[in-house]
């Protein structure tokens, strides 16, 4: 009897420890504040339509996914918090457009997260049309880039890296670029037959250098000197590397999210949850009378773990989480009910109370687990399969609470409710009965 109290009153001090993390970890410094989606948080939501017109069918997924790289992984280096970047792939649902979604918490100016995007170049190799090499340099000047140069499949897609070297004999910056083995393969083709040809570079749709093929280069490494600065060859080694884009993109939409209304969303939600709690909790204990009331002291067990670890994992609340979160609360119950009800049932064929508790346990363990293990392997198969980050933290909030649920309904309702063990009498069976009889 002793053990069960002892560990019941450190499961509850444990609790009160989490729950006090919990609340004195929130305030915007904290590097444990809860993160908050978009939809609950001031920020911008940019939408830009890639130009895949010049890819074959089947290269065009791996583009995108590729872009949706770079752009992460150039806002992140400026420290955006929490960052989403999604693929909206073209069709019949997506007008035919192949999109790129970003959405960045707290930038608020659409100006600053556009630049946050940042004009990140599109490298391409382009070779000098046949016929054009017969015209002048004036009578060249004439013709637009479209007309003069041909494109080739090499992108800076293919970039693997870029570095920044100096011309021994004249001092002038130069650019390498070195590619990767698809890179390698396709840039030794093209040399390799067009010998004496111009390939030209363009970053950004305008021609940075056009130098003649001399011989086939296999190593896979070119080098571009445009006649750069030191600052405008280095900004320029640092974009590339942070990626080139391997199509070009084109801002078609802006949204700002104004703080008021991702307050208004996240104090909705958290009163939902508030009355969630408090309206099960009522249920709880009249209808399962002190058995109600070990299941509330458990469910305020499972909030705490379940805000402690969104804040240590952590997870981006969004709308659909707390909805998530809410619903979880419903379901975080399920267990005990079983157990409850299994108790009622042995209580009904005269076992006594310490017989009836374990037995309600042992029997309600099997359902408890197999229900909860049906639930998982929903959240899991709905986070894989995810298309939009708002699914994928509905599923991850879910996953987290059914898994505290089994914790907390096995571990925690047993300890408490094994520390109330009381000698049988009717007082005793009353308070472990439930219903309205």
């Amino acid at each position: 009897m002793w053990k069960y109290r002892v560990s019941a009153l450190v499961l509850i001090l444990l609790a009160a420890l989490v729950g006090f993390f919990v609340y004195r970890t929130e305030h915007a410094e904290s590097r444990y504040a809860f993160k908050l989606g978009l939809d609950l948080k001031s920020g911008s939501h940019l939408v830009y339509r890639a130009d895949t017109g010049t890819l074959a069918a089947i290269e065009i997924g791996g583009a995108m996914d590729t872009l949706r790289e770079v752009i992460e992984r150039r806002v992140n280096l400026f420290g955006v918090s929490e960052p989403i970047v999604q693929v909206e792939r073209g069709g019949l649902l997506g007008g035919g457009e192949d999109r790129l979604i970003v959405e960045l918490p707290g930038i608020t100016d659409v100006k600053r997260a556009v630049e946050l995007i940042g004009a990140t170049p599109l490298l391409e190799f382009k070779l000098l049309r046949p016929e054009m090499e017969k015209l002048s340099e004036e009578e060249l000047k004439e013709k637009t880039f479209a007309e003069a140069f041909v494109s080739t499949a090499l992108t800076g897609r293919f970039l693997e890296k870029s570095q920044l070297t100096f011309d021994q004999t004249t001092g002038e910056p130069t650019v390498l670029l070195n590619f990767g083995a698809e890179g390698e393969k396709l840039f030794a083709q093209i040399t390799k037959e067009n010998v004496g040809r111009v390939l030209a570079i363009f970053l950004d749709g305008v021609p940075i250098s056009t130098p003649v093929i001399r011989q086939a280069i296999t190593d896979g490494n070119a080098q571009i000197s445009g006649g750069f600065t030191p600052t405008e060859a280095r900004d320029l080694v640092r974009n590339l590397n942070y990626g080139a884009l391997p199509v070009p993109i084109s801002l078609i939409s802006t949204q700002t999210v104004g703080a008021t209304l991702g307050e208004e969303a996240t104090a909705a939600g958290v009163r939902a949850g508030i009355w969630s709690f408090i309206v099960i909790g009522i249920f709880l204990v009249l209808w399962y009378r002190l058995p109600g009331l070990v299941a509330v002291l458990a469910l305020a067990v499972y909030v705490s773990l379940n805000l402690a670890l969104f804040k240590l994992i952590p997870v981006t609340l969004t709308a659909a989480g707390i909805a998530g979160f809410i619903l979880s609360l419903g379901m975080a119950v399920d267990a005990n009910i079983l157990i409850f009800e299994r108790m009622k049932e042995e209580l009904r064929k005269g076992r006594g109370l310490v017989d009836a508790m374990q037995e309600g346990f042992a029997r309600a363990w099997t359902s408890i687990r197999d229900s909860n293990i049906s639930s998982i392997i929903t959240a899991v198969i709905l986070f894989y399969f995810a298309s939009t980050p708002v699914i994928k933290g509905f599923a991850l909030v879910f996953f987290i609470g059914v898994v505290t649920s089994m914790f907390t309904a096995i571990t925690a309702s047993r300890t408490l409710l094994y520390a109330l063990k009381m000698k049988d009498s009717k007082l005793a069976h009353f308070l472990f009965s439930s219903g309205i009889h």
